[in-house]
């Protein structure tokens, strides 16, 4: 089948790579443009364009799909199906029924659970043992239409980044299968959405990851596990800020007060409202990630106690 691809990010990247593997043929590729980012402040492009210029397919850069020139230029290329992954974008109705076999869409969750632009992180951050992908078929409802082929992944500890790829992976392999029957004439068996358990992912805001002393354990470790360069999970200890991680609840039975940090036996200690957690790796600004103890080593009296750490602008 003739396929143009709508994707932006690192998960929509892995999924576009599933395809390029299959027999279908992937004729042009829709992302958002180039954007600045990172402290030297440099344009770089999106994932799904780096991966579409590796295989010599023509790349497409928009920001919205609400305009004319994008309608045609979507009309050109004849194709029977839009696959779409974290585009970033709502397509316009106009668009959604413009191919023979409409937009397919991979989506990290089990539907209609974390309906939305963040649903691995807000899986994450709400605790839940297992999350999923499916292919859905779009409509105008944000992540309301009908879904054929899904698959469930534990959560377990993975971080956000780690679940986003697996699910990628999968969802790749899953949308490779309805093209597959789509394209051999077989029916799919499309499952309505239920009306119960509707739940939406809303997008992190920033600093949402940030950790205070007044959180309980579970609720920062859950902030450090759906963390990612994106979305980074900072706190600011004895006036020196940083990004944690990687992070576990202490293993030794240790005291440390509320917003106050221990450093015993080369392993560093935070002080939460219910207990304590031991950091593991961290980023101090401006410095190379780091074992947390060498980033203690560096604290002047540390040893004596007394040290505070809080949330950033606290």
């Amino acid at each position: 089948m003739r396929i143009v691809f709508m994707g932006t990010p690192r998960f929509a990247e892995l999924v576009l790579e599933e395809l390029l593997q299959s027999d279908h043929e992937v004729v042009a590729v829709v992302t958002r443009p180039d954007a600045i980012r990172g402290r030297g402040k440099k344009l770089v492009s999106s994932p799904v364009k780096a991966c579409a210029q590796r295989f010599d397919i023509p790349v497409l850069e928009y920001s919205s799909l609400k305009s004319e020139e994008v309608y045609q230029a979507l009309i050109s290329f004849h194709v029977e199906v839009f696959c779409v992954a974290a585009y970033g974008a709502l397509l316009p109705k106009r668009i959604l029924e413009l191919p023979r076999f409409g937009c397919l869409n991979v989506h990290g969750s089990l539907l209609p659970r974390w309906r939305g632009a963040a649903p691995i992180e807000r899986a994450i951050l709400a605790g839940d043992h297992e999350t999923g992908v499916g292919i859905m078929r779009m409509e105008e409802g944000l992540d309301t239409g009908d879904v054929a082929c899904t698959a469930v992944v534990k959560i377990e500890q993975k971080t956000a980044s780690d679940l986003s790829n697996e699910l990628a992976c999968v969802g790749g392999k899953c949308l490779v299968s309805v093209l597959d029957t789509l394209d051999s004439g077989t029916e799919i068996h499309w499952t309505e959405q239920s009306n119960e358990g509707i739940t939406y992912a809303d997008k992190l805001a920033k600093g949402e990851l940030d950790i205070a002393p007044e959180l309980t354990c579970k609720e920062a470790l859950l902030r450090v596990q759906a963390s990612s360069d994106n979305h980074p999970c900072r706190c600011e200890i004895a006036g020196r800020r940083l990004t944690i991680l990687k992070a576990c609840l202490a293993s030794q039975d240790i005291a440390v007060p509320c917003g106050e940090i221990s450093f015993s036996s080369k392993r560093l200690y935070l002080g939460f409202s219910d207990g304590v957690i031991e950091l593991e790796i961290v980023k101090p600004d401006g410095k190379k990630t780091m074992e947390a103890k060498a980033f203690a080593a560096g604290i002047q009296g540390i040893k004596h106690g007394g040290i505070t750490w809080s949330a950033l602008n606290a």
